[in-house]
């Protein structure tokens, strides 16, 4: 089928009859690519993914540097009317758990309709203090030396000089965003909630995921999966089971 754009938001697989639609927000760096067999994978789930600026098709628009005006670029854009008559839910992994996060408080805000199910994935909840240290204006070594300690760069990026030149002003705009958000208490969420984090995430704590039961006043649940921070990849096939029984009919 062909793939359905309206410049932020990315449907690789449209499904006119879907009973649901995920929106999946990406990690610092993250793209397209990171979701693209989602909607082969999860059955009668239309998946749309947030396609941010600095990447991709994006390469040459400018990337965003703060939360704010990057979480209301994407509600403006969500593809999703209040007339809509299927459910919806919001999965994000690290940076994209947060942006999904400030989404639905938003759309909260404008009292427009709001998720079924918040899926957070190896993000601390926004009220915990930082458990690491902010990096993105750190100088080129020290930064590239922390984000392999946090298994966020792979050696097929670091090897290759002209790809890293490229990423990097992306991946500081998107640490920058996480770093600089600030968190204003509202109310909890009526939307149920559900965590994932790795058995070995050397970065997000299990105390820090299961810190967003404050954030809700439905269902919450957490899972833990075998990996580091970037369980999603390794993890994909248990990630994605437990995705499909969450949003199952």
């Amino acid at each position: 089928m062909e793939t359905l754009t309206n410049t932020w938001f990315v449907c690789p697989k449209p499904l006119p009859r879907a009973r649901m639609q995920l929106f999946c927000f990406p990690y610092a760096g993250g793209s397209v690519p990171a979701f693209r067999s989602w909607g082969e994978r999860l059955p009668d789930i239309e998946v749309w993914i947030a396609h941010l600026p600095g990447r991709g098709s994006r390469i040459r628009e400018d990337a965003f540097t703060r939360m704010l005006p990057l979480v209301q670029a994407l509600t403006r854009c969500l593809p999703q009317t209040s007339g809509r008559p299927q459910p919806f839910a919001f999965f994000g992994h690290s940076l994209g758990a947060r942006l999904g996060f400030e989404v639905a408080r938003t759309l909260r805000r404008q009292n427009r309709p709001l998720p079924v199910q918040l899926l957070i994935s190896a993000c601390p909840a926004p009220q915990v203090p930082p458990e690491n240290p902010s990096i993105h204006a750190w100088p080129k070594a020290a930064f590239l030396a922390e984000l392999q300690r946090r298994s966020g760069l792979p050696t097929e990026v670091t090897s290759v000089q002209e790809l890293l030149d490229l990423l990097l002003p992306m991946l500081r705009a998107d640490f920058a965003v996480f770093e600089t958000a600030v968190y204003q208490r509202e109310a909890p969420l009526d939307c149920s909630i559900s965590v994932f984090g790795g058995h070995d995430d050397p970065v997000v704590s299990q105390e820090a995921l299961l810190a967003w039961e404050e954030q809700t006043t439905g269902s919450f649940q957490a899972t833990i999966l075998p990996g580091d921070h970037f369980f999603m990849k390794t993890a994909e096939a248990q990630l994605l089971q437990h995705i499909g029984r969450l949003l199952a009919p």
